[in-house]
């Protein structure tokens, strides 16, 4: 029935969204399925009514947590903005407020990654994930690129969008290990300082 389904679909956003909040502050290592159920205010029957297992319910916060953290959105704000490198830097300032806000959900991403040797499944999500993300920069990037070929006359699609998302990831990590002094303002002016010196020697970039 549709409407017993979409109960069904609320209770499991439910207790997922309760695993995050326990994942998140005590680790994976700690997630079991009675604390969940506790925070969720459910029985831990109901839980596992859910999700069979705690690995069942490991593997659907990953699901969960992916399609919340490596899902680029672009709003209409960014999208009136005229020139296509400032549409870009937008974007990344976008991005790097937002993953940046979450310390707890980035080191619960990389809590993943640290599993993922042991866990083929879970790496095979997140390679495509990871994947999604980069190439969603890349519309912007092509713009970019044809809109200023002289500036960017050594740089390929490929390239500009793995440096998009690195420069994304590598905010979110520096602000997880160091979320009390780290300052993306200053992040972003760095950044920009050292993008502009390889701009400014283009040669550098063939070494």
């Amino acid at each position: 029935m549709p409407g017993q389904r979409a109960a069904e679909g609320v209770r499991r956003q439910q207790i997922i969204k309760a695993a995050y909040q326990v994942a998140s502050r005590k680790g994976l290592a700690q997630l079991t399925v009675r604390q969940v159920a506790s925070k969720a205010r459910l029985s831990a029957g109901l839980v596992l009514f859910h999700f069979q297992s705690k690995d069942q319910l490991t593997v659907a916060l990953l699901d969960w947590l992916l399609a919340t953290t490596t899902l680029l959105h672009i709003g209409p704000d960014i999208q009136q903005i005229r020139s296509p490198l400032d549409r870009l830097l937008a974007v990344l300032r976008q991005e790097m407020d937002r993953l940046a806000g979450e310390p707890r959900r980035i080191r619960l991403f990389f809590e993943y990654w640290v599993l993922w040797g042991r866990h083929p499944a879970m790496g095979r999500k997140m390679r495509v994930a990871l994947a999604r993300y980069r190439e969603a920069f890349r519309p912007l990037v092509q713009e970019v690129l044809a809109a200023e070929p002289e500036r960017f006359g050594h740089v390929t699609a490929d390239g500009l969008a793995a440096l998009s998302v690195s420069f994304v990831k590598g905010c979110a990590v520096q602000s997880m290990l160091d979320p009390d002094h780290f300052d993306i303002q200053h992040y972003l002016a760095a950044a920009e300082a050292l993008i502009g010196q390889f701009m400014a020697s283009p040669q550098s970039l063939t070494v």
